[in-house]
């Protein structure tokens, strides 16, 4: 590495296109990343050795656990997660964790090495095009092939990633082009591209128009997601809650952005969510989404979904607005921003006896549901449910909690008494198994002083139970609950529900995951009897290091309330 100054007086310094890179990466403030060394990304590796000091890389055992674990960072630190890659397959590999990051928005750049330049097109070694492949799953992504472009493209990539709607970015880089020397100047970030305008500004008549609706409603309803977080509105948005007086409810996405005991907090949305937010969606007279975006799972029907009401959108991009909910009043910007200038103008307000209509229909979900999923007869098996209240009591609600996705994942979810900010991490459009194990390490990575727990299905953990191995190289402390029915569950209760009990490939033969656990060094235990739940997740949670609790619990249970596929919001089933 050569430093000049030219007769201007700017310093420029020769190196590879891959010193470059990492010298890019640490002016970005990236000091963790995830990835797995092969060919073509090669000269990478090589000069992240010489920075070893500055930035560590954490090798997954499979490229998509490194996107999954540069979620998990993301998601906690509010940071853009950062993974490296060979070319070909291991490109490809990243393919699930960026479709899950674009649906779930979140930050994130991938690195992936290319062939060289002058063998690209002829079907070398582990070539393909991975800038095509991966354009449906990123917000944007380039192919580079001069080392003196490299600097540009990372500044444009970390810049799209994190502004307005953040999402994944994917960065192509030709291994001749890791290799050669070029002359570099200062790095510089990048803060504005012409025509990407990612912060709309905000509109002064949206803003009276949502006041005037917000004000004068009798009974309004709040739907908050997973924009509340990114936008970093955690006072706004629990200020804006309680000067108006108005019942909150939440995706999925937006879990942990409000305490679960907060007395406006009335619940959860969509096909597995709380009685009375779902039903009363359609007997509200003004909705108020705030950073979410109509997904599927929270609208059910959407012809028949809060027709009643009038809609106020607060939403970063345009592309979501009107999109499957129309809006009548459409308020873009960044949610921040949004609620900060509502703030202002709404009205200090109560709504008791509106407030009063959700305690009375989540009292009746109460009885038919929860009291039996929490607190089981002493001849019936172990519910998923119980397990995660004593996790809650036990932990004070302080816990980081990652989901992996299926019938646990709902009961995480809706049980777990989050008391933290940002204290969810799960996949919410993409639903990917085998995300938690993973996307729980890069969480630990970020949070290293806040207790981590991973909680899994028996079919989830098997999708990634290689990263055990990152446990066992690193000693990074993860829980990991698996809630073992035996089952691929939420897919059997479909089949149970609305296939008539034809049981088709969801049988799990699982192998002993104690000795598994043991074969990484981690300790384990597995409960199969009730009186020793509670025992075992004082050890689980109070061991030093990362800890497997097996807990056996019963392989028919189904998760109630549900919506089925097709049905109103308002025909949710209680049984």
């Amino acid at each position: 590495m050569e430093t000049v100054a030219t007769k201007s007086q700017k310093t420029k310094t020769t190196m590879s296109g891959a010193a470059a890179l990492v010298n890019c990466l640490i002016r970005e403030g990236v000091e963790t990343l995830f990835g797995y060394p092969g060919g073509a990304i090669m000269p990478v590796y090589d000069a992240l050795f010489d920075q070893k000091e500055k930035i560590r890389h954490i090798m997954t055992r499979h490229e998509q656990g490194a996107t999954h674990a540069a979620q998990g960072f993301a998601r906690i630190s509010g940071k853009v997660g950062v993974c490296l890659a060979t070319s070909g397959p291991g490109a490809t590999n990243l393919i699930t964790g960026l479709a899950d990051a674009q649906l779930d928005s979140t930050p994130m750049v991938c690195i992936t090495g290319q062939v060289p330049g002058k063998m690209i097109g002829s079907d070398a070694f582990q070539e393909t095009d991975i800038v095509s492949i991966s354009m449906a799953v990123t917000k944007w992504n380039i192919q580079v092939t001069k080392a003196e472009d490299i600097p540009a493209a990372v500044a444009k990539a970390f810049y799209i990633a994190k502004s307005g709607k953040p999402g994944p970015v994917l960065v192509d880089i030709t291994k001749d082009a890791q290799f050669e020397k070029a002359e570099f100047e200062d790095y510089q970030t990048c803060d504005q591209i012409r025509s990407y305008v990612p912060n709309p500004k905000l509109s002064e008549k949206a803003l009276d128009q949502a006041a005037e609706l917000i004000n004068s409603a009798k009974k309004p309803l709040i739907l908050f997601g997973h924009g509340v977080l990114l936008s970093n509105a955690k006072k706004e948005f629990q200020d804006f809650v309680e000067k108006t007086g108005i019942p909150a409810a939440w995706t999925i996405m937006g879990l942990s952005a409000l305490p679960t005991s907060h007395p406006l907090n009335v619940g959860m949305l969509g096909m597995h969510g709380n009685y009375a937010p779902n039903i009363l969606t359609n007997e509200c007279d003004v909705l108020i989404a705030v950073g979410m975006r109509f997904d599927d799972r929270v609208t059910g029907d959407v012809s028949r979904y809060a027709k009643q009401a009038k809609v106020i959108h607060l939403e970063i991009d345009p592309a979501e607005i009107n999109k499957n909910v129309e809006a009548n009043v459409p308020v873009l910007g960044n949610c921040k921003e949004s609620l900060t200038a509502l703030l202002e103008k709404a009205n200090e307000n109560q709504h008791g006896e509106w407030l009063a209509r959700f305690n009375e229909l989540n009292a009746q979900e109460d009885e038919k549901v929860i009291k039996d999923e929490l607190n089981p007869q002493a001849d019936e098996p172990m519910s998923m449910g119980e397990v995660i209240k004593h996790i809650s009591n036990i932990s004070r609600g302080n816990a980081i909690i990652v989901t992996d996705v299926g019938q646990h994942q709902m009961v995480a979810q809706r049980y777990y008494q989050y008391a933290n900010w940002k204290s969810n991490v799960t996949s919410g459009g993409l639903g990917t198994m085998g995300f938690a194990l993973p996307a729980a390490i890069g969480a630990k990575f970020a949070a290293p002083n806040r207790q981590v727990i991973a909680v899994i299905g028996d079919g989830g953990f098997q999708m990634t139970i290689q990263e055990l191995g990152v446990i066992f190289e690193t000693k990074v402390d993860v829980k990991i609950l698996l809630l073992n029915n035996e089952y691929l569950g939420m897919v059997r209760q479909w089949q149970h529900m609305f296939f008539e009990k034809r049981y088709s490939s969801v049988d799990m033969v699982n192998p002993d995951f104690q000795m598994i656990a043991k074969g990484y060094g981690i300790e384990s235990e597995k409960v199969t009897e009730r009186d020793k739940l509670e025992d075992s997740i004082h050890r689980f949670l109070s061991h030093e290091g990362s800890f497997l609790l097996e807990v056996m619990v019963g392989k028919e249970n189904n998760i109630f309330p549900m919506i089925p596929t097709g049905a109103s919001v308002s025909e949710i089933r209680l049984e």
